[in-house]
């Protein structure tokens, strides 16, 4: 197969789908593989890399959609390159598709065949694809929530540990998921009060044993995040639904209880934000202040930090794409359940039921899909 890695164009993403390291495992199970010029760049790696390990350097991404029979993505397809994709061909990367409707309408007219990293799981119900770039997210969530409570930044001018005598700052993180903990870890690093909210008790009795004593896992419900969120020098948005998107826990009305300066970093945001006011920013502008609160609200936080980023996506993504490129879609996913739940649409069907609901769109199941079918050639 063809597999093409394209440079990313959504605003200030300097991550790319592939490492060097990875076109060459692709080259060496017998695949060609085509980078789009620069695309590394801002990761650390020049076009002489890629070279090196095999690739083609192509100067367009028109190039990529053309010869590729499946295109490497970090981001979802922008509206640019949505003419460029042809029916039938693999689009491996992370969509969001339930944060956004016209992204579904426009990659279901393609009739390409759209994998979420996002939705892919392993044998343990995990989302082994979107766990490396949780744990970047929730790590960064703790780093903008400190640095947006200085009055510089618009925030309430109180640091986050505090010092010997002083108060710290209270961190009040919605959801004890990856995003969620990792958050929790570092806010509790740098001497926060730490209250984690999720509503699955197992996960809250594991919390307790392996968190530090300064942060309080505690069962999530309305009444608490009330109360809890008076306190709250900063709120952390931490909650995922598989493939749908997030559910609105801070209304606008909860927002007017905080204290004025205080930070809402919303990870949530690529599915659409937990908080009522929430929008999507990027990193050249990433805050804004409503009801007198700073949002930080960055879709893709990761790409500020390519050089980690990358490396830990090439290393998750890498098998999955190995797969789909030796065996295709169809018969990768009938012998890899996990690859199955990633492919949200299909030749024009929307098989995703969390992304078909968002919409009211109708819902096919993608085992209707995957009939036994002769060698593939996308």
């Amino acid at each position: 197969m063809v597999v093409g890695v394209l440079k990313e164009i959504k605003a200030a993403e300097y991550r790319v789908s592939m490492t060097p390291t990875g076109v060459e495992v692709l080259r060496d199970n017998g695949h060609e593989v085509l980078v789009e010029t620069g695309a590394g760049i801002g990761s650390g790696f020049s076009n002489a890399a890629y070279v090196q390990a095999g690739a083609r350097i192509v100067k367009t991404p028109d190039e990529i959609y053309e010869y590729a029979g499946m295109v490497l993505h970090v981001k979802e397809p922008q509206p640019s390159e949505y003419p460029l994709i042809r029916p039938g061909q693999i689009l491996f990367t992370y969509f969001h598709f339930a944060a956004s409707e016209s992204l579904t309408r426009a990659l279901i007219e393609t009739r390409a065949v759209a994998i979420a990293y996002e939705t892919i799981t392993g044998l343990d119900g995990s989302l082994p694809l979107l766990t490396p770039m949780s744990e970047i997210a929730g790590r960064m969530a703790a780093q903008q929530a400190a640095k947006y409570l200085e009055c510089g930044q618009g925030g309430r001018g109180i640091l986050l540990g505090g010092v010997p005598g002083v108060q710290p700052a209270t961190v009040l993180i919605l959801g004890g998921g990856v995003v969620g903990s990792q958050a929790a870890l570092m806010a509790c690093g740098l001497g926060a009060q730490v209250y984690l909210l999720d509503t699955d008790l197992d996960k809250l009795r594991h919390l307790a044993e392996v968190m530090p004593k300064n942060c309080t896992p505690l069962m999530s419900s309305p009444a608490l995040i009330r109360d809890l969120i008076q306190q709250a020098d900063a709120v952390i948005g931490a909650v995922l639904r598989h493939g749908a998107k997030a559910p609105k826990l801070v209304t606008r009305e909860l927002l007017r209880t905080m204290r004025p300066g205080a930070v809402l970093v919303d990870v949530a945001i690529d599915q659409g934000g937990c908080c009522e006011t929430s929008r999507p920013t990027t990193h050249s502008a990433p805050i804004f202040i409503e009801e007198g609160i700073v949002h930080y609200c960055v879709s893709n936080m990761p790409g500020a930090v390519p050089l980690t980023a990358t490396a830990a996506l090439t290393q998750a993504t890498l098998p999955y794409a190995v797969s789909i490129a030796n065996q295709g879609w169809q018969q990768s996913a009938r012998d890899n359940a996990g690859i199955t739940d990633g492919i949200n649409m299909a030749l024009g069907q929307v098989t995703c039921r969390a992304v078909a609901e968002a919409f009211n769109f109708e819902y096919t199941p993608v085992d209707e899909l995957l009939a036994p079918v002769g060698p593939t050639g996308v």
